[in-house]
């Protein structure tokens, strides 16, 4: 049999992709690398615990349409996300409020915040890497305390190395709310993602643990690809550098471990970046608690999955030359992550896909 389309990848991008097409009458299949659907969103329960098996995912997005979307396929809970961060022996929150300058700089009202970040970062005079970016953004102080070492840790990269525009998703706010994301519409699926992919992929072959580059594929006429854009051209212009960790999950008899959804690990002596406890997602009672550790590793090719791109000059040029070799092929599209070199978050992605299928497909 030969497909109208062939999918590679089950992540947002190519599950909705998949639903789009299905639902015109064309024939897909989809295969995917991994033994499950849903990509890096995918989720499994445990001792009645939903798990963010690849890390936490908070569903928040400011766009009506992308909201109303998702909510088809499952009920969301509402969910603000608070993060805290464990630095030098004591616990700050975060994002970035006046919680964190109050207790950093002794600031009490904005005025006060505002000044010390001032006189804290007076003689930076360009903001062309992250370090410079987020010393004016938030102080040396508060920089050096809960940037600087959990950036390095995770990037494992100097931070004056890395591009200034991973500093502008650090939320920075002059009040009291610790919320940490300013989105509109925020929340968790009660019942997890992988519920979302089951929908979205209902009637639609999908082959597990197929690599399409090894292994035996069906005839197909288009194909969409989500995979690592580097990849797809056998590293012609080079290797692309992406950030990836590894997630160790652990179960502990009690019923609450930490007290948060997410707690920071700043110091770049402990070896983590970050420490998830699953059941205050959605709140769920149980006897026991699963948390996941977060260490930062190596990126290396073909061997360690890639999570998020280093979009800095050299590897944004890179891209570039990868995207021309892409717009010239025929009957085959790229997107997502992987396949536009771009740091998404799960709304971001959804709403391209959506976009994507109603300009193209």
């Amino acid at each position: 049999m030969s497909f109208d389309y062939l999918i590679v990848g089950s992540g947002f991008f190519g599950a909705i992709c998949a639903k789009h097409l299905h639902d015109q009458g064309k024939s897909v299949v989809v295969v995917e690398k991994r033994n499950h659907i849903g990509g890096n969103c995918y989720t499994e329960q445990r001792d009645g615990i939903n798990i963010h098996t690849y890390g936490p995912h908070i569903f928040h997005t400011n766009n009506p349409t992308v909201w109303a979307w998702i909510n088809q396929f499952a009920e969301f809970k509402p969910f603000r996300l608070q993060v805290m961060a464990m630095a030098k022996g004591d616990v700050y929150s975060l994002p970035f409020s006046m919680h964190t300058f109050e207790k950093a700089y002794n600031a009490r009202t904005p005025n006060e915040a505002r000044y010390h970040i001032a006189k804290d970062s007076q003689f930076i005079t360009g903001e062309d890497n992250l370090e410079t970016a987020a010393i004016k953004k938030v102080g040396r102080k508060v920089y050096e305390l809960l940037i600087k070492g959990y950036t390095e840790k995770q990037w494992m990269r100097d931070a004056d190395t890395l591009p200034a525009s991973i500093v502008k998703r650090l939320p920075v706010r002059f009040t009291y709310d610790t919320n940490y994301f300013n989105d509109t519409f925020q929340g968790i699926p009660v019942g997890g993602y992988t519920q979302i992919f089951e929908k979205l992929l209902d009637g639609i072959p999908v082959m597990l643990e197929t690599d399409f580059f090894t292994s035996p594929l069906p005839e197909y006429k288009n194909l969409i690809y989500t995979g690592p854009i580097d990849k797809f051209f056998d590293y012609m212009h080079g290797a692309l550098e992406y950030k990836t960790v590894i997630h160790k999950h652990r179960y502990y008899p009690s019923e609450n471990v930490q007290g948060c959804p997410v707690m920071n690990y700043c110091d770049k002596s402990v070896p983590y970046t970050r420490i998830i406890e699953h059941k205050h997602f959605e709140g769920v009672q149980t006897e026991g608690s699963w948390i996941s550790t977060e260490f930062p590793t190596p990126y290396i090719v073909e061997q360690t999955d890639p999570y998020y791109p280093v979009n800095d000059e050299r590897n944004n040029a890179i891209y570039g030359a990868y995207k021309a070799m892409a717009e010239s092929l025929p009957n085959v599209y790229f997107g997502g992550r992987l396949a536009e070199y771009k740091y998404y978050d799960m709304h971001q992605v959804v709403e391209s896909a959506l976009n994507f299928c109603k300009a193209k497909l």
